[in-house]
């Protein structure tokens, strides 16, 4: 469901709103265990998403640090080598025509 909320403290540039709520809303996800809520339900986890991104920025806005920001790219290859390596590497496709059974 939402196994990726990703940090978002000490990026330069700075998380974007949309990040921000993008997160907040797979927080919210994970807190409820729905992916889509009810329509009995849909005004409480939007209620939850809209809170949750508010006291997101307001802890990364609040938030300091003396190490120089981190670049969202070499962060992103980092996570790909850990994966592989936790995980192996991904299968490989079937060439096409070569039928081994």
């Amino acid at each position: 469901m939402c196994r990726n909320i990703k940090t978002l403290h000490n990026f330069g540039p700075p998380a974007t709103e949309e990040e921000i709520r993008a997160s907040s809303l797979q927080f919210v996800r994970k807190l409820s265990g729905f992916t889509k809520p009810s329509i009995a339900n849909e005004d409480a986890f939007n209620r939850a998403v809209e809170k949750v991104t508010l006291a997101a920025q307001a802890l990364l806005d609040s938030l300091v640090t003396n190490a120089a920001p981190r670049n969202r790219e070499t962060e992103a290859v980092k996570a790909r080598a850990r994966s592989a390596k936790r995980f192996g590497a991904a299968p490989v496709a079937m060439i096409a025509g070569h039928n081994h059974n």
